[in-house]
């Protein structure tokens, strides 16, 4: 698997920090038949300064643009989509590179972040069934109590709670995120 490009500047993390994410999308041709309708790399990278370098790659249900593309480049998404899907890639720098004033007021705008006196910067909930995989590098798993270290493979089954994500390895972190939307009355 190819690493991520560690960052020069210990107090700088941008867009040159990670790699593009490679997406193939299949369709069908005139004949009914499966192929592949596009290759290339993920419209949609949201890089703001402080914050972890997230690119959305398909949006299901509400989230979703407009027209043949779910995710262009330019749309904004909140932390999951209404009545849908929601898969996300995203770079977290080490700790120390956030901007922890200009993440709150993020979390803040989305609605998700704990004000309750948080044992760290990155501590939200949102109404979704997330599966967080690791797929480069490692970071901790924040919960109310307790914690755990994820690495590369490993699959958290976050259910509607409040956590943070924590990486203290000095290096960037790349999860993937599959965001669902909770159906009222089902089972977590």
């Amino acid at each position: 698997m190819e690493t991520l490009v560690t960052h020069r500047d210990p107090q700088q993390f941008g867009a040159n920090d990670c790699r593009p994410v490679r997406r193939i999308v299949t369709g069908t041709n005139a004949l009914g038949g499966s192929c592949v309708v596009s290759d290339g790399p993920t419209l949609n990278r949201t890089n703001r300064p402080g914050l972890p370098i997230a690119q959305v790659v398909w949006a299901t249900g509400e989230a979703r643009a407009t027209g043949d593309e779910p995710a262009p480049p330019g749309h904004a998404f909140g932390f999951h989509s209404k009545g849908g899907s929601l898969l996300r890639i995203v770079d977290f720098p080490p700790d120390e590179n956030y901007d922890e004033a200009q993440l709150k007021q993020f979390l803040d705008d989305s609605g998700v972040r704990d004000k309750s006196g948080a044992r760290h910067f990155w501590f939200h909930k949102t109404e979704s069934l997330d599966y967080a995989i690791v797929l480069d590098g490692e970071i901790w798993a924040l919960l109310d109590e307790g914690e755990t270290l994820m690495r590369a493979g490993d699959v958290l089954i976050q259910r509607a709670t409040n956590h943070s994500w924590a990486n203290r390895s000095g290096k960037p972190c790349r999860m993937a995120f599959v965001l669902l939307d909770l159906v009222e009355g089902e089972p977590l």
